[in-house]
């Protein structure tokens, strides 16, 4: 059985390295993270393929250790004076098909001490998709408000991201969808906890997240005009 894969381990090491994040302690600690962090991801991502095929064939999940579904455990330190070598989370991104060239939706999960999430949609889509996406949303209002405010999805999941302070150009402030008009990310998140994570019934509790998603995720496809 694949589940019950994430253990109190992973959150432990993930908890170590915040506090000695350099590249002298990961070398001797490399054996480690493959053991309670890569392996277990990747055999989660293993698990989770025939449950992503049945919520969308076009979805993927991708084991391989570089360039698949995990993202890399390395910062990117080029642009930022935070030169900490290593994140302190790890991030499961489970894209479209296209998602590779083109913004795309996408199912993610996030493991991080105390501030763990399912989440799903599409993070600092550039203006050319946003724009869509705003197009979308000003003419179907009633099929984003169900799907962005649908009962059961917000039983779980709020949405999240930036908004920009103004209305975007080309809608009028007073627009009836004018708060989701000015959202500059299309993201939706619902919090976990370890607990939940590290129990046997994880796999399919966080399928079941997925499936909560899908008429936020299905939106996003049809105003981006892709197939979900």
């Amino acid at each position: 059985m694949a589940e019950g894969l994430f253990t109190t381990e992973l959150f432990r090491f993930l908890e170590d390295l915040r506090k000695h994040n350099d590249r002298e302690w990961f070398a001797k600690n490399k054996a480690r993270y493959v053991d309670v962090v890569q392996d277990p991801a990747l055999e989660f991502v293993r698990a989770f393929a025939g449950s992503l095929r049945k919520i969308s064939p076009h979805f993927v999940a991708d084991d391989r250790p570089s360039g698949g579904s995990l993202f890399r455990i390395y910062r990117d330190v080029r642009f930022t004076k935070d030169k900490s070598p290593y994140k302190t989370h790890v991030g499961l991104d489970f894209r479209h098909r296209v998602g590779r060239d083109v913004h795309a939706p996408s199912f993610y999960l996030h493991l991080e001490p105390g501030q763990s999430f399912a989440a799903a949609g599409m993070w600092h889509p550039n203006p050319d998709t946003l724009q869509k996406l705003r197009t979308a949303i000003a003419a179907k209002p009633d099929r984003w408000k169900r799907a962005a405010y649908g009962k059961d999805f917000r039983s779980r999941f709020r949405l999240s991201g930036d908004v920009l302070k103004r209305a975007p150009a080309g809608f009028p402030a007073d627009h009836a969808m004018i708060e989701d008009l000015k959202r500059k990310d299309h993201v939706c998140d619902a919090m976990l906890d370890e607990r939940t994570i590290t129990s046997p019934d994880f796999l399919p509790a966080y399928a079941g997240l997925c499936r909560q998603a899908v008429p936020y995720v299905s939106f996003l496809c049809e105003a981006l005009g892709l197939p979900f």
